[in-house]
């Protein structure tokens, strides 16, 4: 059973929670602390810029630059390599412009050190050949002429 009202006249209003698409109440001044409504926003803020998506890969491009660098120093690495990068490049369908550097700088300069090999090193060679048949011939004592050159055989090893 139900209790009486206090007084007997009328029975406590009832406020039925507010539905999902109805506005909120209105506050009722004197029954207790009042809030105002949430703060409304705008749109959201648009999104943040995206960073550039990483180049497709290239494969060989690397090593390819790599040969690059060290034909100029390690020639027939930087050959290998080059070859290396070169056939990677091609199986992907692209172009590497580096192996292709690559493979041409050290072929011209692998060439270039055979030859400058042979233009000072065998005329070395010859020479030394020459001091030591002069030596020979004056039993290592003393000093021979060879090509202009005086030299002392007293120095030269056996």
């Amino acid at each position: 059973m139900s209790t009486p009202p206090p007084d007997g006249n009328q029975p406590p209003a009832y406020n039925p929670p507010p539905g999902y698409n109805s506005p909120p109440p209105a506050p009722q001044y004197g029954s207790g602390p009042q809030y105002s409504s949430a703060p409304q926003y705008g749109s959201a803020p648009p999104p943040a810029p995206q960073y550039a998506s990483a180049p497709p890969s290239q494969p060989g491009r690397t090593l390819g630059i790599v040969a690059f660098i060290l034909s100029f120093f390690v020639q027939l690495v930087a050959l290998i390599l080059g070859i290396i990068a070169l056939v990677q490049s091609r199986k992907a369908g692209q172009k590497n412009g580096w192996a292709l550097a690559a493979i041409i700088i050290s072929a011209v300069l692998m060439i270039l050190g055979v030859i400058l090999f042979i233009a000072i090193v065998i005329p070395l060679l010859s020479l030394s050949s020459e001091v030591l048949q002069a030596c020979q011939g004056v039993d290592f004592s003393g000093t021979v002429e060879v090509r202009g050159v005086q030299i002392d055989c007293s120095t030269v090893s056996r």
